[in-house]
């Protein structure tokens, strides 16, 4: 398993951990690790097979356990329970710059959205700019961001007035 595969998944769990209300500082381990694994110069599958995981910062018994998991199972009963307790989609909407964890439980809780399709619909029919905390600039951000995912398919000016309520 590849580092930024390795990195996905813990990027993953911090969000996750974060919509359970987890304690924040376990949520700051993760992400710490993760940006520590951003700068390796080798790959983490090196590490495990030579016994020096810990040679990484903020990587500690509990973490070193959850990589050498990671790299020798390809999988991590950790990360499999925490997407158990969300709706699928959650991770899928986690993905969209500009959509964090509290964000993605709104849309869920609020609005039923349980993928991009439907977050996508959700803006341009106006929903997701009159949730709390949102508004018109924030959605538009979200959608040019789901765009950009999907290659790019752009919008015609008048699909986006619908969202927005002016031309």
């Amino acid at each position: 398993m590849k580092n930024s595969e390795i990195i996905k998944v813990f990027e993953d769990i911090a969000d996750l951990l974060e919509l359970k209300e987890e304690n924040p500082f376990k949520i700051r381990a993760y992400r710490n690790v993760v940006q520590a694994i951003e700068h390796l110069p080798v790959e983490l599958e090196q590490l495990v097979a030579e016994d020096r995981l810990k040679e990484v910062p903020g990587v500690g018994e509990a973490i070193a356990k959850k990589i050498t998991e990671l790299v020798t199972t390809g999988r991590l009963g950790l990360y499999e329970r925490l997407r158990a307790e969300f709706p699928e989609g959650v991770s899928d909407l986690l993905d969209i710059p500009g959509v964090g964890p509290k964000t993605a439980i709104l849309l869920i809780n609020e609005l039923g959205i349980k993928s991009i399709d439907e977050l996508e619909a959700a803006i341009v029919s106006g929903k997701v700019a009159s949730l709390p905390h949102i508004g018109d600039k924030t959605a538009e951000n979200i959608l040019r961001q789901i765009q950009a995912i999907q290659g790019g398919k752009q919008r015609t000016t008048s699909q986006c007035r619908d969202f927005r309520g002016r031309e």
